[in-house]
């Protein structure tokens, strides 16, 4: 069993194997070092003591990497990005020669950092905000093309976390306080002007009431009965509704015939 597990290798899903010679292979031909060939899924061969498979894992894997820079305006910013990487399957052989089997914790935090420095550089910490489309489809684009010189490939890039530090946030909270004072004042003023015009109006109302009741009580006292008539109308209904008072009508003449009395309201106390 130990001498066909020495000879043989398995691939699992999912992944793909490249080849290290320790030493020409004389069975083959081919020269030592890394061939330039991938091994697919499955199980192969290999020849002890010459042969070294490496295996690589070449499904999309998730990578957060967090980092500090500064905008346009010196406000430094927290931000993390998210990215979904795979390595370039015709490129393996050439990957591991230059950079590994940790090809990814080699390259990509350094250019995720260099790209997002140089593209947060280009705005100002409030057009972050209102921009952020706008800048995580251009570091997507940058990050692509510098990801494609080591050969790697990112499926997805977003970024997931944005905040500033405290001294940013509390001008914006300033801020946000001024706009809020600024609308209220707006409001009092619109208000005091509402205010202004109503007194006005009522202003012409009541002088316009004063000429027509001026013209009319030179015309004769009707006006004034009138208006003694309805007071008298109105103070009538407010103590006939009272609890001690009680209304007594005048009372009616022998014959049929009515008596001159006069009707009364009398209030009756406890």
């Amino acid at each position: 069993a130990a001498a066909v597990n020495s000879v043989i290798y398995d691939v699992d899903g999912g992944k793909r194997a490249i080849m290290f010679n320790r030493f020409p292979n004389p069975f083959t031909g081919e020269a030592s070092g890394i061939q330039r060939y991938v091994l697919k899924e499955g199980t192969h061969i290999k020849v002890p003591w010459i042969q070294d498979p490496k295996i690589f894992d070449i499904r999309t894997r998730p990578r957060a990497i967090p980092t500090v820079t500064g905008t346009r305006d010196l406000q430094m910013v927290n931000i993390t990005l998210r990215l979904l990487s795979r390595p370039n399957i015709e490129k393996l052989p050439l990957i591991y020669q230059q950079l590994g089997l940790d090809y990814d914790e080699r390259i990509l935090p350094s250019i995720a950092n260099e790209v997002l420095k140089s593209v947060v550089a280009q705005y100002d910490a409030e057009e972050l905000l209102k921009k952020r489309e706008s800048v995580s489809r251009e570091v997507k684009e940058q990050l692509i093309q510098r990801a494609a010189d080591f050969h790697i490939v990112l499926e997805d890039i977003s970024i997931t976390h944005l905040t500033f530090g405290k001294d940013f946030a509390t001008a914006i909270e300033k801020k946000q306080v001024a706009q809020q004072d600024a609308e209220r004042q707006r409001f009092v003023v619109a208000k005091a002007e509402q205010e202004r015009k109503a007194n006005v109006i009522k202003a012409e109302g009541e002088a316009e009431a004063a000429k027509l009741i001026s013209k009319a009580l030179k015309q004769g006292p009707a006006l004034v009965d009138l208006r003694r008539l309805e007071a008298a109308r109105d103070i009538t209904a407010t103590l006939s509704q009272a609890k001690n008072i009680v209304f007594i009508p005048s009372g009616g003449g022998g014959g049929g015939q009515s008596g001159g009395g006069t009707n009364m309201l009398l209030n009756l106390r406890d």
